[in-house]
């Protein structure tokens, strides 16, 4: 029988009918003594209790500042426990948590605020190469003489103020050590009041993705899409209260934030994050020592645990299961994760930050084939279909455009109902601009991407900001970015430039304007000047003729 390729995934678990903070208020009062977060950089440890101590005082000082339901706050810091009371907070109020990439620069960060219309910004003071404080003394000049919440800017009318994450904050910034005060001016009866207003449909998070027309677009996702999600994850893992879960991932992340943190509050588990940023070594001891039964990363993260020199020396036996997401997974590295670190039960999920993010994965039980070769099936309550380019259902085993449907798919791209239109269709598909195959079990394969989307190490990629960008330099006329394999991160960056005549520049020269302006992972490794690009009679750049060259300049440098 030709079967359609269309599928609808179980419907047997019913969905979460409830926002984050009744499914956090639940978590607390059924294991309010049993461990909920380990942050091991920070040397902090918390029960469900005690983080229910620090979300409700973090939310009553937030009110104390007046965010109200529906406005904006902003939490640009790598992972660490505020982020992680940060979300929970908000979520609370039904304030909108914006995450901030911890890796912007400055003319990233001001567009993330003003496209969003951020309140207030909870950031760290530093990361890396990156000085937060001083990006945004420079951004905001009238932040230092300003007081807390009484911040007019010429350049982001609406930002009220700054909380800083460091034991000192400069002046004009708010300390987070001075919300505990704060919370003391709100009666625990606000709180309760305010959360009894929210509904689980409303928007409670804004997550940026690189867009195709060089402006990031903020996917606006409700209570109901991320909660489900993170539960639908943690159901397929098979978690319980027992698990204890090692999240090496950025929390800024759907992979984090979603099927990481909602996925243990849905049930019960703990959160364990063993370093600001991914770091093999802290990853591999986080496990050991806090006897871990689950773990996530993308291919790279795995390879690089792996790889590493002391791995040996580490008791993993703990792992039973975990995900691999972000890039199509090697066979031999799956083989690897299975036999060295005892995640035998390890999955593959499928998904984009407009869909919360999974809606395809596999089973603990799939075989091993299946689990590095496809992308596995329809998540329960949410359907899938491959389409041709007139919107048709193709049969199964044709390649066409994969799409989803069903509560996951988000409320739309903040402030942009036009973007929001090209991806939703009329009757509610999300198109994912992803080539995919369907076969007669089910199973889809992903082959290609009509997008021409960079996956960089599991970060989201288009050439199209990366061009935009380079345009600005005085000396580029023309310019083409493509994605070409790399053995580490999956895909590199590489850029073809055309310069103006009379004009003179090289790598490194671009290498640096790019490390100064913006995110160190769209920073190209590769540069290539020329006279001309490679084109089709009709005058449209051959992207996949450069791609070509590319490779086969690599591989001869290479042999």
């Amino acid at each position: 029988m030709n079967y359609l390729s269309y599928t609808r995934g179980p419907q047997d678990k019913p969905l979460l009918a409830m926002t984050i903070g009744q499914a956090f208020d639940d978590t607390v009062a059924r294991f309010a003594e049993r461990e909920a977060l380990v942050v091991r950089h920070q040397n902090l440890r918390y029960s469900w209790s005690e983080l229910a101590e620090q979300v409700d005082s973090c939310a009553r000082a937030l009110l104390a500042l007046g965010v109200e339901v529906g406005e904006r706050v902003g939490i640009w810091a790598p992972n660490c426990a505020e982020w992680c009371i940060s979300q929970f907070a908000t979520a609370k109020l039904g304030a909108i948590l914006v995450n901030i990439n911890p890796a912007y620069r400055g003319s990233e960060l001001e567009y993330a605020l003003k496209q969003s219309g951020c309140r207030w910004l909870i950031c760290a003071d530093a990361f890396k190469t990156s000085d937060y404080h001083a990006m945004l003394v420079q951004l905001l000049p009238e932040l230092a003489a300003s007081q807390p919440g009484e911040l007019h800017s010429a350049r982001l009318a609406e930002l009220r103020g700054v909380i800083s994450l460091a034991s000192q904050a400069p002046a004009g910034f708010l300390g987070w050590h001075e919300l505990a005060g704060l919370a003391t001016r709100v009666p625990v009866e606000q709180l309760a009041a305010r959360q009894a207003l929210l509904q689980f449909d409303e928007p409670i998070n804004i997550q940026y993705t690189s867009g195709t027309t060089g402006s990031p677009k903020g996917a606006t996702l409700s209570h109901y899409n991320i909660l489900n999600n993170g539960y639908m994850v943690g159901e397929s893992l098979g978690l319980t209260e027992q698990d204890r879960l090692v999240i090496p991932v950025p929390l800024y992340h759907c992979f984090g934030m979603v099927m990481g943190n909602l996925g243990c509050l849905t049930h019960g588990s703990t959160m364990i994050y063993p370093a600001p940023s991914f770091e093999a070594e802290a990853t591999l001891q986080a496990v050991a020592e806090e006897r871990a039964t689950a773990l996530y990363g993308v291919p790279t993260m795995f390879i690089a645990e792996l790889d590493h020199p002391r791995r040996a020396e580490f008791d993993l036996s703990s792992l039973r299961t975990g995900i691999m997401a972000g890039a199509t997974c090697p066979i031999e590295v799956m083989k690897r994760v299975i036999a060295e670190l005892h995640m035998s039960e390890v999955q593959i999920a499928y998904g984009m930050t407009e869909t919360s993010p999974v809606s395809l994965q596999t089973a603990a039980d799939d075989p091993l084939e299946l689990r590095v070769t496809s992308v596995g099936r329809t998540q329960p309550q949410l359907e899938s279909k491959i389409v041709d380019g007139e919107g048709r259902i193709l049969p199964r085993g044709q390649t066409g455009e994969l799409c989803t449907r069903g509560y996951s798919v988000m409320l739309g791209y903040w402030n942009n109902p036009q973007a929001t239109a090209e991806a939703i269709d009329p009757g509610r598909w999300m198109h994912s601009g992803d080539l995919a195959v369907m076969d007669e079990q089910g199973y889809v394969r992903i082959v290609g991407r009509s997008k021409d989307m960079i996956i960089r190490g599991g970060e989201n990629i288009y050439p199209r900001e990366i061009e935009e960008f380079l345009f600005g330099h005085p000396a580029v006329a023309d310019v083409q970015v493509i994605g070409v394999p790399d053995a580490k991160y999956g895909e590199e960056i590489a850029v073809w430039l055309i310069l103006h005549p009379g004009h003179a520049c090289d790598a490194e020269e671009l290498r640096a304007y790019c490390k100064a302006h913006i995110a160190h992972f769209k920073v190209p490794r590769y540069y290539r000047f020329v006279d001309q690009f490679p084109m089709t009679v009709t005058g449209k750049v051959q992207k996949f003729r450069m791609r070509e060259l590319m490779l086969a300049e690599l591989e001869q440098a290479a042999s």
